[in-house]
């Protein structure tokens, strides 16, 4: 038989399906995959249900390509009110099946065989998969560990006459870092003067701690006409299994990114859209608790990994944190004998790295569990 594409020759088995896998064998506390294992608000799941039955009639064929105009102008409304940013629902708003067909379609749009993109590692998997699946090629600066500082000069050496587009991660998986103002101001400069379009991946966007505020890159002066800003249902209500995401850009780059969604997924559950347009709206109240609910959740797993003799650090956001490891082990190896040794999965996140190894010396755990696994997982790790 002839070869498949060589565009996946490179790919593997993504480190999270390795790791759950390895987990389930083993029958050890799963903190490596990052979603709760806990059910989503009873409030959410009501709506659910009533959308499903009222709405069976209207919602049995396809959405809109570019989504239910309802759930567009709950995101359109979303914007104005908490960041005071403008988007058309009609133009610049697209729904997706999850952010990560967003990042794919924002890579198919916008990028060209040979071009670079620059990422910040480490970095989700799909970043890099889906920029070398439009032909192009990622670029890696590294965010340093522990203080999670960013080398903005060796950031703009990586600026080349090849390079059209930043993807940026805020708040930052795997690290939790959430970014200053002084940063993205940073980041917005290099973008103008080198004339780059830039994604921000901006999933985790309501869970900050400490009284951080998470800023919108686009909010930023002169930015939102180069911003492709991605965010999803998935992690501000704790239902990955949605898969509803948005796109929010410019009129000409939104057309670009709906062409390629048109033809790949063509349209989102159209049920779930007329659900969340009604769950957005509502959402005000709940997100104050969702933020404390977490904040209570980091600190009790950063306290117990110490008292159990690790070196956390201390997440400003999102629902991971990062672990340092004892010298002379790579984190892939210190992974596996945790798995089953500690009956406790995480993470090795070297995989989220091209240029610095600083990733063999940390895991990565997801605390967004239920108190009773957390503490499992304490225990086991003492």
């Amino acid at each position: 038989m002839k070869e498949l594409s060589q565009k996946v020759s490179s790919f593997k088995d993504s480190i999270f399906a390795t790791i759950s896998r390895e987990a389930v064998e083993n029958q050890a506390v799963n903190l490596g995959q990052g979603f709760p294992d806990f059910p989503g608000p009873q409030w959410i799941i009501d709506i659910l249900k009533s959308t499903y039955h009222y709405e069976e009639n209207a919602s049995q064929q396809y959405a809109p390509f570019a989504g239910v105009l309802a759930l567009r102008e709950s995101v359109s409304r979303q914007y104005l009110n908490k960041y005071s940013i403008g988007y058309s629902p009609e133009d610049e708003i697209t729904i997706v099946n999850g952010a990560t067909e967003g990042i794919f379609c924002t890579c198919l749009a916008l990028l060209n065989p040979l071009d670079e993109v620059i990422v910040l590692e480490p970095f989700y998997d799909s970043y890099k998969s889906s920029i070398e699946l439009a032909g192009a090629k990622a670029i890696a600066s590294t965010i340093n560990l522990p203080d999670l500082s960013i080398d903005f000069d060796h950031l703009e050496k990586c600026v080349s006459s090849k390079t059209k587009m930043l993807i940026l991660n805020n708040p930052h998986n795997p690290t939790g870092k959430v970014f200053t103002l002084e940063e993205l101001s940073k980041i917005s400069i290099l973008a103008q003067k080198h004339d780059l379009y830039v994604l921000s991946d901006e999933v985790y966007e309501f869970l900050t701690f400490d009284e951080r505020a998470h800023l919108p890159l686009a909010g930023i002066k002169e930015m939102k006409e180069r911003v492709i800003t991605i965010s999803s249902v998935g992690k501000t209500f704790g239902m990955t299994g949605m898969k509803i995401g948005w796109v929010c850009a410019n009129e000409k780059i939104s057309h670009a990114i709906r062409l390629v969604h048109q033809f790949n997924t063509f349209s989102v559950h159209h049920p779930s859209q007329v659900a969340f347009a009604k769950v957005i709206d509502q959402s005000d109240y709940y997100l104050q608790q969702f933020k404390e609910t977490y904040q209570q959740k980091r600190d009790f797993f950063f306290s117990g990994l110490q008292k159990a003799g690790f070196s956390p650090l201390k997440s400003e956001g999102t629902y991971f944190m990062m672990c340092s490891i004892p010298n002379g082990l790579d984190d892939v190896t210190f992974c596996r004998e945790l798995i089953k040794s500690k009956k406790v999965a995480s993470i090795p996140p070297s995989s989220f790295y091209l240029n610095s190894d600083q990733g063999k010396k940390y895991i990565r755990f997801c605390f967004a569990k239920k108190d009773e696994t957390l503490s499992l997982a304490l225990k086991n790790l003492s």
